[in-house]
């Protein structure tokens, strides 16, 4: 099969060199010209939050992965569309009768792209380094291993230290990335994967070019190159694609303007659902908001309909809670705290905060800033004192809000899978929420059954909601809108990843 895509990629070599010639079209090394969604095989995708930089081992947000991961970098195994474990770099893996051992069998001709063939001891050396190397909270993801071997080039086995539901599904993200031995040097700038693609080009504040790359161990993908483009203002985005500049537009940020789409024959739109649960981020370690009387009262001023209505154009699912539809545990928590703005005024007096004002802290991310006005009138007018103000994306506001908890309330979007347990979990986390019961109950949902597990996950959910340690404005949807030809695109987006692997061109 390598022999024949060889072939195959060398044929098509051949003949897209003499089309050049012949029309005398193309030169060398470079991009057809006309606009850059239209040049060659090349996919060009509008986004909205640009990486701070390409390591995701030490630099927070959602930007990054997105970009890198399942195309430059692959794991074990990833998740398809509907959320399913599939494989990987792995092809094959069991687990022993005590749920303790993981053993994996991997593929045999993977490599890098500097060349260095993927084997057993990559895989071992990748997840030692989440715990010995990573910065990122996530990397508590990996301290339930207790020891990983190479059995031989292609086969792994990783004990755990008790039985995990979780652990697994994890080596799905970001901590489950697999790196070269020799390739971990440059990481912000040098991305080294066994991915179809490389990073060609970075031009900060602009784009990241991915190029397709020669001898890939899977499938290839249908696009020779990849240019992911960003943009702050989310209306140029939209005239980008009208004026065929950008092919694809990868997250909607003004859905209201859907209707500029929707009925024209030259684009389709797809709307399906997220793990981005847009988060009124409540400081419990600090402030106003440290007393529990006052985030309940912030809970019951917000009328969640309204606001997404008014900042959203109506198109985010209200859930209540830190878990979305796609996960089993999921129940619908709304009613929890409904709006009355009478008893949020109570409330606010009972606390004792009364008179003391809140830091809005925003992203400039432009559902951060729509909602926040919204959130800020609507506190207002059930007696919060409100001093809204924005923080640019990602630096500051990561080192401001996410690092430091310089804050009383912000917006973000937790756009990860399943991570209740990340951002509630961890009383470090910038919410600073500590309840050993909720953590308890983390802890028997991961030990126990498949049946214990959903009844444990949705019981800490509840307490997440009865405790107020946020409020969930709703769930971010999937907008995506794009050229009728383009093939592939996923309905939901329910991984870290924005996987370019299965899209192409009918």
């Amino acid at each position: 099969m390598r022999h024949d895509r060889r072939l195959t990629r060398h044929i098509r070599t051949v003949a897209a060199t003499l089309a050049c010639l012949l029309l005398a079209a193309c030169s060398a090394g470079s991009l057809a010209t006309g606009s850059a969604a239209n040049a060659g095989n090349t996919l060009t995708i509008g986004l909205a939050a640009e990486p701070a930089n390409l390591d995701f081992t030490k630099t927070e947000g959602a930007a990054i992965p997105q970009a890198l991961l399942y195309n430059v970098y692959e794991n074990l195994v990833k998740l398809d569309q509907s959320a399913k474990i599939r494989p990987g770099l792995a092809r094959s893996w069991s687990l022993s009768k005590d749920r303790k051992t993981y053993t994996f069998e991997l593929v045999k001709d993977a490599r890098f792209s500097n060349g260095a063939p993927f084997t057993a001891e990559d895989a071992k050396f990748s997840i030692e380094r989440v715990t010995s190397d990573w910065t990122l909270v996530q990397k508590s993801q990996m301290d339930v291993v207790d020891r990983v071997q190479a059995v031989s080039p292609t086969e792994l086995k990783v004990t755990l230290k008790r039985p995990s539901n979780d652990w697994l599904y994890r080596m799905t993200t970001r901590v489950g990335a697999m790196f070269s031995r020799t390739g971990v040097s440059k990481l912000a700038t040098e991305p080294v994967g066994t991915g179809p693609y490389v990073v060609k080009r970075w031009n900060r504040g602009d784009s990241i070019t991915l190029a397709r790359r020669d001898g890939y161990w899977g499938r290839e993908p249908h696009f020779a190159s990849v240019v992911l483009k960003y943009f702050k203002d989310p209306t140029a985005m939209n005239n980008a694609l009208l004026t065929g500049t950008i092919n694809v537009i990868g997250t909607m940020q003004t859905p209201d303007a859907l209707y500029r789409f929707e009925n024209n024959p030259k684009y389709k739109v797809i709307e399906g659902t997220t793990n981005g649960e847009v988060v009124l981020s409540l400081n419990n370690g600090s402030g106003p908001l440290r007393n529990p009387k006052a985030r309940q009262a912030v809970r019951y001023a917000i009328d969640h309909k309204a606001l997404v209505d008014t900042c959203w154009g109506g198109r985010g699912k209200l859930i209540g809670s830190m878990v979305p539809p796609t996960d089993p545990w999921y129940q619908d928590l709304t009613n929890e705290y409904p709006y009355d703005r009478d008893k949020a005024r109570k409330l606010l007096e009972e606390s004792g905060q009364a008179g003391r004002t809140l830091r809005l802290r925003l992203p400039t991310l432009p559902y951060a800033t729509a909602c926040g006005t919204v959130v800020k009138s609507q506190l207002e007018q059930a007696g919060f004192k409100v001093k809204l103000d924005q923080l640019e994306f990602p630096a500051a506001w990561l080192t401001t809000v996410f690092k430091n908890a310089d804050y009383d309330m912000s917006i973000i979007g937790h756009v990860e899978p399943r991570d209740m347990q990340t951002v509630f979990g961890n009383k470090t986390s910038y919410i600073r929420y500590d309840n050993p019961e909720f953590r308890a109950l983390l802890m028997k949902a991961d030990q126990g059954t498949p049946e214990e597990q959903i009844t444990s996950l949705r019981a800490a959910a509840r307490l997440l909601s009865e405790d107020a340690a946020a409020d969930w404005l709703f769930l971010l949807p999937n907008l995506m809108v794009a050229d009728k030809d383009i093939t592939g695109l996923p309905v939901n987006n329910v991984s870290e990843s924005l996987d370019l692997t299965g899209l192409g061109r009918s």
